[in-house]
């Protein structure tokens, strides 16, 4: 496998000419329709077949195994000694406890170098990943086992406790991590110490088995177990990999620029979710890339970390951005290294942009829209493009993607009007685990309806205005929080904001919204009124204002827990009135 191969181009091209180009003439890249649960599909028909079969074709991008690989608090894994800890565990897993097709395997645990062992490790054995939500509680832990009916568990020391109670009801087998090995029936060292051999296992794995059930962040009821396929997982990397080679046909580099340096990321969100597993950690294996994970989130350390270790790739929530700049400006250091800084998991605000730019001028900053459902793949943009379109979430990444925007009887909606973003394309999921009916709900002939709401220009650039959920109505008028937020996000005063509804005698709904102000700041809605008077329509217009000094209330995966401020927010007001 080779991502350099093509002919030699000097002069910029458009990245459609480019997707094009590097499609025809690279066959690493090459499309081919392919017939998924009896629907066609566009694929690439020269890359690996499964995730275990990604990470053994990595090996000649990683200097035949040689090169240093993964880092965590000063622990050293060179990309060969990593393979052969992933294949002595899986074969210490089908020794031990038979563990095959037709399995499913839960990890519990924070962002341990284990765990990156055991995705691919259970992966070699043809059995399904489970990611449990590290911060859960016993009884969500309790919900996710049942639901995915995995009997074995890895777990460190904090989740091996909260799963104590578990273990008879459930006939659970925690196998302990780290610290958790003294709590635990078995330790995963002592497994990985008596496997007999550091071959990958013969297993056949089809590519459309399961690879995983990823848990999405869902913030009522329970959350939905999102079944990934082998195909999905690998052909989302390739995607991604593929943006990489088309950069400098976009952008050709000055002709006596050095070489590109290795690309080295920081993992700095948890690795139960898509932002770190799948753009960070399974695209590190065909990229050739170098990981280091980080413990735990500290901005002072993760600067410490980028310029020790010369980082190039940075993707966090928005916080994350914003608390780097920060530390970055009172380190006095512009991060010279890194060359991409991204944004996942939520949209950053647009302010935000040019900020960054001028911080870590030799970074592009960009930013990303994708799902759990669609393997983390979707619509991006990085650079100069968004710079210009700081609201918009970008384009979609070619070449396997279709996209669709449609109203609510399912009618594609005309260039510029609001519609729910529908992907087609061989990385979305397989299913809701259990659930046939949300299955139904949202797969539709191989479409994913999203219920994420979006415009789109006629340049292709999506602009996503908010969830389905997320929209407040007001007299008959649709007001999309983001838009408030938006404005609220602009005001001097304001660190953070999040818009919801406030039921209404007259209106049914009108807008809320709860601030975090910078420090010795205030504000009051007719304050909000007269500053953004002219930048946002009056019905638009918060009528109910809560201001706060502290972080707004976010959920598990970093995300402002919009529901959970609604609800507190709300008991203010019922307690005033």
């Amino acid at each position: 496998m080779t991502v350099t191969e093509g002919q030699p181009i000097s002069a910029a091209m458009t990245p459609a000419e480019a997707a094009a180009h590097v499609v025809a003439t690279n066959p690493t890249f090459a499309v081919a329709p392919a017939v998924i649960r009896g629907t066609t599909f566009k694929t690439f028909k020269n890359i690996p077949a499964t995730v275990p079969a990604l990470m053994a074709a990595g090996r000649a991008q990683h200097g035949g195994g040689a090169l240093d690989y993964l880092l965590y608090e000063g622990e050293r894994w060179t990309y060969g000694e990593f393979c052969s800890e992933v294949n002595r565990m899986a074969q210490a897993m089908q020794s031990a406890f038979s563990v095959g097709k037709g399995d499913r395997v839960a990890i519990a645990m924070r962002n341990y170098p284990e765990l990156l062992t055991l995705v691919l490790a259970i992966s070699a054995t043809g059995a399904t990943v489970v990611f449990v939500n590290a911060w859960w509680t016993t009884s969500e832990l309790e919900y996710a086992l049942r639901d995915s009916g995995a009997r074995l568990v890895f777990a460190d020391g904090p989740r091996a406790e909260r799963l104590a109670s578990l273990v008879t009801p459930l006939n659970l087998t925690v196998v302990g991590v780290r610290d958790g090995e003294a709590q635990a029936s078995q330790s995963y060292s002592a497994m990985r110490d008596s496997a007999f051999s550091d071959q990958p296992p013969e297993v056949s794995i089809d590519t459309d088995d399961d690879f995983a059930v990823m848990y999405s962040s869902g913030t009522t009821g329970h959350p939905k177990g999102v079944v990934q396929t082998h195909r999905g997982a690998v052909n989302a990397v390739f995607s991604w990999l593929m943006m990489a080679v088309m950069a400098p046909l976009v952008t050709p580099p000055a002709p006596d620029a050095p070489p590109a340096p290795r690309p080295s990321a920081l993992v700095v969100t948890p690795l139960f979710h898509v932002t770190a597993t799948h753009p960070l950690f399974l695209l590190s294996l065909a990229a050739g890339a170098h990981i280091t994970l980080m413990r735990k989130w500290d901005a002072e350390e993760a600067v410490r970390l980028i310029e020790g270790e010369k980082i190039t790739r940075f993707l966090g929530v928005p916080t994350q951005s914003a608390e780097l700049m920060q530390a970055a400006a009172a380190q006095g250091t512009t991060l010279h290294t890194l060359d991409y800084l991204g944004s996942g998991g939520a949209k950053r605000p647009g302010a935000q942009v040019a900020e960054l730019a001028k911080a870590f001028p030799n970074a592009g900053i960009a930013t990303g829209w994708g799902m759990t459902e669609t393997n983390a793949l979707g619509i991006g943009m990085i650079g100069d493009d968004y710079l210009k379109r700081p609201e918009s979430a970008g384009k979609l990444h070619p070449p396997l993607q279709e996209l669709r925007l449609l109203d609510d009887a399912g009618r594609e909606v005309p260039i510029g009007e609001l519609g729910e973003i529908t992907v087609k394309s061989p990385a979305n999921m397989r299913c809701y685990l259990n659930k046939p009916n949300e299955t139904d709900e949202v797969l539709q002939d191989g479409w994913l309806r999203t219920g994420d709401l979006a415009k789109i220009d006629q340049e292709g650039y999506v602009t996503i205005l908010d969830r389905k959920k997320n929209i407040i109505i007001r007299g008959g008028e649709n007001i999309a929080c983001l838009d408030v937020e938006g404005a609220l996000h602009r005001l001097p005063e304001v660190r953070e904001a999040c818009a919801f509804s406030v039921p209404d005698l007259r209106l049914g709904e009108v807008v809320g919204a709860v601030v975090q102000l910078r420090d010795g700041c205030t504000l009051t809605c007719a304050q909000v009124a007269q500053a953004l008077e002219g930048q946002l329509a009056g019905f638009k217009q918060p009528q109910f204002l809560w201001t706060q000094h502290t972080p707004l209330l976010r959920g598990a995966t970093d995300k402002i827990d919009r529901r959970g401020l609604r609800k507190v927010c709300l008991e203010k007001h019922e307690e005033t009135t």
